[in-house]
């Protein structure tokens, strides 16, 4: 990494700390006054876009996306790879009004986790798994009939570039119990944006976005081929823009839950 570029990384970031901390504390105080949908986009598109603008000129990442055609009008269930921030950024001003599982503690950080609290997310209990499907569950459902996008990482935590990991059932589960369909993204995010360290790479992301996908059925068999068929489309299409070995997605066991 040279200096220049260690430079632009450490401005950077401490714009978009600073941005971040005047933005949630100017929320905290106006927010809770605005109806839903405007309070999202005062809160977090405006934010998410200023830090996409801080992202394209000082670290050189740009983003291509591909299939929006295929967004439906009605919010649903979006599951897409996780493999940085980068994607957290982008998805949430793309996608609005947009609710996302967290760790219930981040809403306890001061001014931040307020802010947060006020879009309406899944706060969960990640020490205790099977109330955290709950809440999922049932918190997840009420914003899908309240029209709000649910986005769910079904890896369940970063993945590094070059991999995949497990699909979790939560959001086809999700989907089916709301006889909604699901939205499949793929990304590339984590080949500029890296999940461990501070480094970044200039270049231009591409994120796909697939065909809304139904399922064929109810109950847990309709679940699970979702979720494999979910699974499966996400890692071809990572094989495709290059991001996995190019080998059949069906000779890789990985994405089955």
């Amino acid at each position: 990494m040279s200096i220049l570029q260690a430079i632009r990384i450490a401005l950077f970031y401490v714009l978009l700390g600073t941005s971040a901390l005047l933005w949630c504390s100017l929320s905290f105080f106006v927010a809770p006054f605005l109806p839903f949908r405007i309070r999202y986009r005062f809160i977090n598109v405006y934010w998410c876009r200023f830090a996409l603008v801080l992202v394209r000129l000082f670290l050189g990442i740009k983003v291509k996306v591909t299939g929006a055609e295929h967004i439906p009008e009605r919010p649903c269930v979006i599951i897409s790879n996780h493999q940085s921030t980068w994607e957290t950024f982008f998805l949430s001003a793309y996608f609005q009004p947009l609710s996302q599982v967290l760790k219930r503690e981040l809403l306890y950080v001061p001014f931040f986790g307020w802010a947060m609290a006020m879009l309406r997310p899944i706060a969960i209990d990640r020490d205790n798994p099977k109330l955290a499907l709950k809440q999922v569950a049932s918190k997840g459902d009420k914003l899908l009939k309240e029209n709000t996008w649910v986005l769910i990482f079904p890896e369940g935590t970063r993945v590094p570039f070059g991999q995949i990991g497990k699909f979790s059932r939560s959001g086809a589960a999700l989907a089916v119990n709301a006889n909604l369909p699901v939205l499949p993204i793929a990304h590339n995010a984590g080949k500029y944006w890296p999940k461990e360290g501070w480094g970044k790479r200039s270049g231009t992301i591409e994120v796909v976005i697939g065909a809304p996908m139904w399922a064929e059925g109810n109950g847990p068999r309709a679940i699970a081929e979702l979720n494999d068929r979910a699974a499966v489309w996400n890692e071809q299409t990572q094989r495709d823009m290059g991001s996995l070995p190019a080998q059949p997605a069906s000779s890789e066991t990985s994405s089955v839950a």
